[in-house]
């Protein structure tokens, strides 16, 4: 189900950081339409720790009603209190995700056995998939290969979104795990090299601005057509880089507002780029063709 390019999806707000709805539909809509796998609302790129929880279920609500059920959604429930994300993650359920995706515990900093503990307590509160999101220079925790393997044992812990940004390491996870637990790259540069070791796609940050081309690069990889991935990737690497020239999201919303698709808002502690930042996202997004060019239909 979670194979092939998903959207890590931003959130849109108003001028005064209140939920744009509306922009969110449409965002949405585009993806589907560009042909994205699958939907990703209320992860970190959604700054799902600055939603409220009745924000956080109705981004949800909407990625889903859009979705229609043709399309699979991937929500995010992650938190450093097991107890909470578990009640998260029923609430999701109820509202008809697919699946769930849950960041490991950030700022507590469990142990290998704290964290199995922790999504074997998540993957028993819901019915859908879990895929674990591991990403250890925001948590501050890694989920190491052998806590995967002993995860892949447990029924519907379907997969993981591999983010440490360590070749060597997502080596060893899909030497560890059993071939149906799914490893999703976590970082867009490395789609390719993880595809090509077995892994089944990308959540992504850079189809929030370009799903046809992300999503194309996908399915090419997953033919085997590691050639055709090469000419998109290498047309779009300077987008994927730029876009963590500052803390994601900051950048891809800047990028998105340059693009007519959003109102580049954030909330604190996330803010505006800098100046620098600003010019460098800019000249990329005209680099690529994309100032000024795209907009969400109504």
């Amino acid at each position: 189900m979670f194979t092939g390019c998903g959207t890590a999806l931003v959130t849109p707000f108003r001028s005064d950081l209140s939920l744009d709805e509306s922009t969110l539909r449409k965002l949405v809509r585009r993806q589907i339409e560009a042909g994205i796998s699958f939907l990703v609302p209320c992860g970190t790129t959604g700054e799902s720790p600055t939603l409220t929880r009745a924000e956080h279920l109705r981004v949800v609500e909407i990625v889903v009603d859009e979705a229609k059920g043709k399309t699979p959604v991937l929500g995010g429930a992650g938190g450093y209190n097991t107890h909470e994300v578990m009640e998260l993650a029923r609430e999701l359920e109820r509202r008809g995700v697919d699946g769930i995706l849950s960041v490991t515990p950030y700022y507590n900093k469990p142990t290998q056995e704290g964290l199995f503990l922790h999504y074997q307590a998540v993957a028993g509160a819901v019915g859908v998939p879990v895929i674990v999101y591991s990403v250890q220079s925001r948590t501050g925790v890694n989920v190491e290969p052998a806590t995967l393997a002993r995860l892949a044992k447990i029924e519907n812990i379907a997969g993981v979104k591999e983010a440490s940004g360590s070749m060597p390491q997502i080596v060893n996870v899909l030497h560890e795990v059993p071939p149906h637990f799914t490893v999703l790259s976590g970082d867009d540069a490395m789609t390719i090299p993880v595809m090509a070791l077995g892994g089944r796609g990308i959540i992504s940050v850079v189809s929030n601005q370009i799903p046809g081309p992300m999503s194309q690069l996908a399915r090419a990889c997953l033919a085997g057509d590691f050639a055709a991935a090469r000419q998109i990737q290498a047309r779009y690497l300077p987008l994927m880089n730029v876009n963590f020239v500052e803390s994601n999201p900051i950048p891809v919303k800047a990028a998105m507002g340059l693009m007519g698709l959003l109102t580049p808002g954030m909330r604190l502690p996330m803010c505006p780029p800098s100046p620098e930042s600003m010019a460098k996202i800019a000249a990329v997004v005209e680099s690529v063709g994309l100032l000024g060019k795209v907009s969400v239909a109504s």
